[in-house]
């Protein structure tokens, strides 16, 4: 089957046969105003027939028909212009050809970027090219049911959890009858534990779903007013160290760094938050002194209820969903968040932000 005249391959064929045709062309024009055979100029025209009445006397037509000199050298290199010409248009034709080339892909690409900070982002154009047309077609197809399987999820979340808290507030009022002591205070606690699950899902699931504007903000003083309200509430908490405001997601920075200020207090009852900025990125490091978390686990507590059952478990109020929450916060900024060890001993957050953030739908 022969690819239509609007497909890429056909704009692309195209091309080369023009910069080849070009190339000929050019070497044509040259060898017509400069070039002879084999670099030389044409031969003068022979002298006119010698006949008995010659009228010039004697010395022959040498007298007046010199030989002619050696002919002088090009100016313009000889044949090294032909292929001069022919390679300047070639690499043209390349460069413009790869541009034309890698222009569908870095267009997909810029889309995937955006669908990954924002389901709700715009879709590809449908227009150029019919392998450009089918490919965007393909994406924006993609994302819809993206945006369905994860509006269907939500709305699945949603229902269970209002269906779960009815019955469950039915056993709390069931547990107060029991009497014995021990007993209802474990069951208390389970009954508590499964609504602090319930709701940690929600808020999970919500914060994957949810898009928020950005805008410029003071990360100093957000930072400043939560060590405040922490130490307001007899949290040993503080703050070094100084930055400039930086454009972000101001509710999700907040949670992210909501969620690393409790986890340091809740397992180490002290926490310090360090601001490092400079001209590219912004770090903002969460330190504490307290078990800290294996080398091993450091990347898995990642992960959805992931807990680690040595120093981090439910007793101490976790549903391991904290960290999650806050890495994923931290990507929406364009930024990222890892742990390391503190120096002296325990766990250090770090979260980087990058100063310059790219507007990819202008990319490509």
């Amino acid at each position: 089957m022969l690819p239509s005249a609007n497909s890429l391959f056909a704009r692309l064929f195209a091309l080369f046969l023009l910069a080849i045709a070009l190339a000929h062309l050019l070497a044509m024009l040259w060898l017509h105003y400069y070039g002879h055979p084999l670099g030389q100029p044409p031969l003068p025209p022979p002298p006119p027939l010698m006949g008995a009445d010659w009228p010039y006397g004697a010395g022959g037509p040498e007298r007046l028909w010199p030989k002619p000199d050696a002919p002088p050298p090009l100016d313009f290199g000889g044949p090294k212009v032909l292929l001069g010409l022919q390679l300047v248009a070639l690499v043209a034709a390349a460069w413009f050809g790869a541009r034309l080339l890698t222009r569908p892909i870095r267009q997909l690409s810029a889309a995937a970027e955006r669908l990954s900070d924002n389901l709700d982002s715009p879709p590809l154009i449908e227009q150029g090219p019919e392998e450009l047309c089918q490919a965007a077609r393909t994406f924006n197809a993609m994302q819809r049911r993206i945006r369905e399987q994860v509006s269907q999820r939500s709305r699945i979340l949603t229902a269970v959890s209002h269906d779960l808290r009815t019955p469950l507030a039915r056993m709390k009022l069931r547990v107060e009858q029991v009497d014995d002591e021990g007993l209802r205070q474990r069951l208390a606690q389970d009954l508590g534990e499964m609504a602090t699950l319930l709701e940690s899902t929600l808020s999970y699931v919500q914060a994957q779903s949810a898009s928020e504007p950005w805008q410029r903000l003071d990360v100093q003083a957000l930072v400043e007013s939560l060590v405040e309200n922490a130490q307001d509430n007899g949290a040993d908490a503080r703050v070094e160290g100084q930055c400039t405001p930086l454009s972000v997601q101001p509710l999700a920075l907040r949670s992210c760094l909501s969620n690393l200020l409790g986890n340091a207090l809740r397992y180490a009852g002290q926490v310090s938050i360090q601001l490092q900025d400079s001209a590219t990125h912004l770090e903002i490091r969460v330190c504490d002194q307290g078990p800290g978390i294996p080398e091993a686990q450091r990347e898995a507590v990642f992960e959805p209820f992931f807990r680690v059952e040595a120093s981090r478990n439910r007793d101490s109020g976790g549903t391991g969903l904290g960290l999650t929450l806050a890495r994923e916060a931290a990507r929406r900024q364009g930024g990222d968040l890892h742990l390391e060890e503190t120096l002296g001993g325990g766990l250090t957050a770090v979260l980087r932000l990058p100063r310059q953030r790219v507007d990819i739908s202008k990319t490509g």
